[in-house]
């Protein structure tokens, strides 16, 4: 399509070109995609007018989210950035699938909550917090050392207390 042209106006060049953005898998509109909104980047709108194009660019958000959301999973328990990583997964996938937008603005809403809640109590229910949280961080360090053992790659002043004080098996390369 071409500037200036209507919505409907088939572009001549694109034999294989998408009238109606959500119906990629036949004529029927498809609940699970995301429709097209007037804000869209150009970038997106020229890719959702072909329909070869439009199913291997939701393939590649497909995958790429899922691997954000499952790797990110896989790393909740560990200290690091693994919601921040599922919510990002989550991103990805709502800018093409409506279920995962919803999952995210449930999240959101949930996250915002939670932060108004804990900024509305006392300082010290705060820091109780904040000091169950590094506690359980500090638990979940000590359990993954204690399988997989201090790493030798550490410097001797951080790897000999761990092994004298937290009771640690050197992990030998």
């Amino acid at each position: 399509m071409h500037q200036g042209e209507g919505a409907g106006v088939p572009d001549p060049d694109s034999a294989d070109q998408v009238d109606e953005p959500t119906s990629v898998g036949g004529d029927e509109e498809h609940h699970l995609l995301r429709v097209e909104h007037d804000n869209d980047w150009a970038w997106r709108r020229a890719i959702r007018r072909r329909r070869s194009t439009l199913v291997a660019y939701r393939a590649v958000v497909l995958t790429l989210g899922a691997v954000l959301v499952i790797g990110g999973l896989m790393m909740v328990p560990l200290p690091g950035p693994g919601w921040l990583v599922v919510l990002l997964g989550l991103a990805v996938l709502g800018s093409e699938f409506e279920p995962a937008q919803r999952l995210l603005d449930f999240a959101k809403v949930r996250l915002r909550a939670w932060e108004d809640w804990i900024r509305g109590k006392p300082w010290w229910v705060q820091f109780f917090v904040a000091a169950l949280t590094a506690l359980f961080v500090a638990a979940v360090v000590w359990v993954t050392l204690r399988i997989s053992g201090v790493p030798p790659w550490l410097p001797d002043f951080v790897e000999d207390p761990l092994v004298d004080l937290g009771q640690l098996p050197r992990r030998r390369p």
